[in-house]
């Protein structure tokens, strides 16, 4: 995937991508089984190189503390290191869910949509 990210409109193994961002959910019985499953996922990606967490528990070190939804609008719930992101669930009754998101380096403007820093700039201007 890192070497050909997906086309838009392309669904690639169980996820969807718009050709710029890539997201799959993990939905196992235990977020331990989903976080394995992502770092394997990734690693044989081609993402085996971006440092994560090294298990479960650390990762849940990553969630906002906060429930409410308009400061989840404009942070990522989970951890974030250039081109991955594994959010946690905005609905927190899903304790074990993990979402996936990879991004596509090779975009021109990928560290301003990675960082989402055009959308921050966009609210700021309509404000």
């Amino acid at each position: 995937m890192r070497e050909d990210f997906p086309a838009a409109d392309t669904d690639y193994m169980g996820g969807v991508s718009d050709g710029y961002e890539y997201r799959t959910v993990f939905a196992g019985s235990n977020m331990d089984s989903n976080f394995r499953m992502i770092r394997e996922f990734l690693r044989e990606e081609g993402y085996g190189d971006v440092p994560l967490p090294k298990d479960a528990e650390e990762l849940k070190l990553f969630r906002l503390p906060t429930r409410n939804k308009q400061i989840l609008l404009f942070e990522d719930n989970g951890y974030v290191h250039n081109p991955v992101k594994i959010l946690f669930p905005v609905d927190r009754r899903k304790r074990s869910t993990l979402i996936l998101c990879i991004y596509n380096e090779q975009d021109p403007e990928h560290l301003l949509k990675f960082h989402r820093v055009l959308e921050r700039r966009a609210s700021v201007v309509a404000d």
